[in-house]
């Protein structure tokens, strides 16, 4: 049974930084694409960023593009997204998702396993 679970998410000023973590457990990691997605109250679930199995290949969303960074340590299971120059507007809650293909998506229908998601504000 896959089980992801989030964590580094918390309260934040506008301009601060914070590093979110996904440890993932009961799936072979290195051969799974991986994404990150937000929801802010009252909107849908959006994508954030997504990385293939080994890391060499990212995508962001055009909102987070040059302040967010995905990674994963496949080593320690392990996913990151690196937040810096953060904005009132990225409050939210923050899932990681696997999918079990190698390739990036963001599409969240690709996606078959959620974590319990970590909520992050930035107060202005």
């Amino acid at each position: 049974q896959v089980q992801l679970v989030e964590s580094g998410g918390g309260l934040v000023q506008a301009g601060g930084s914070l590093r979110l973590s996904c440890a993932a457990s009961g799936l072979t990691f290195s051969t799974y694409g991986m994404g990150w997605f937000r929801q802010a109250p009252g909107k849908e679930r959006e994508f954030v960023a997504t990385l293939n199995w080994s890391g060499t290949n990212t995508y962001y969303a055009d909102s987070v593009k040059g302040r967010f960074t995905i990674s994963r340590d496949n080593a320690m299971n392990t996913m990151y997204l690196q937040m810096n120059s953060l904005k009132p507007e990225d409050t939210a809650v923050y899932y990681c998702a696997a999918r079990p293909r190698p390739a990036l998506s963001y599409y969240f229908t690709d996606y078959d396993s959620w974590g319990q998601g970590t909520q992050v504000t930035v107060s202005s």
